[in-house]
């Protein structure tokens, strides 16, 4: 059961005051973990990083979240997407969509092999920028959490993720362009 304390959120009450920025909702299933990808994402004016196992398919590959991808990197010179996945190999066998752009915009978007150490996490997440965020506990479940505006939870997890990212080590066999 995914609760505030785990994932830092303030629970919700009548006392606290009303939002007057961004969007939070609850993801229970593919489609809202989908839309909820699209709409963090959506609000990145520099990076993504995302945290996945494996770049849940029906979520990475499909053409709203690769259009999003696009438009970052393609109309921000210094737009980047970071992602650190630990069953690489599995990607590339496979093939996905998303790996794909990857190798096409390769000096944009970087895939790194999550360091052994963290291999155990497992929890998914994407931060956009320093402000958005979207976090499910088990990485191999939709429910979940997405907010576009909070930047004191965003903080944290991009602190963990650039903690992992600085350990893990580029994941070659998504850059390659295989022809």
């Amino acid at each position: 059961m995914l609760t505030t304390k785990t994932i830092g959120w303030k629970a919700a009450s009548s006392m606290e005051e009303p939002r007057t920025q961004g969007q939070r909702w609850v993801l229970s299933t593919r489609k809202d973990t989908l839309d909820a990808v699209c709409k963090v994402a959506g609000t990145a004016n520099r990076w993504i990083s995302i945290f996945t196992p494996d770049l849940e398919e029906g979520i990475y590959d499909q053409d709203q979240f690769l259009d999003v991808a696009k438009r970052l990197v393609l109309a921000k010179r210094y737009a980047r997407i970071r992602v650190l996945i630990s069953e690489p190999h599995r990607l590339v066998r496979n093939g996905h969509r998303f790996v794909t752009l990857g190798r096409r915009l390769n000096t944009y978007i970087e895939f790194r092999n999550v360091h052994e150490d963290f291999r155990d996490h497992r929890e998914a997440f994407l931060i956009a920028d320093k402000t958005a965020l979207l976090y499910r506990v088990d990485a191999r479940r939709w429910e979940g959490i997405a907010d576009t505006y909070e930047p004191a939870v965003a903080a944290r997890y991009l602190k963990l993720f650039d903690e992992i990212w600085d350990m893990s080590q580029v994941e070659q066999e998504l850059r390659e362009l295989r022809i």
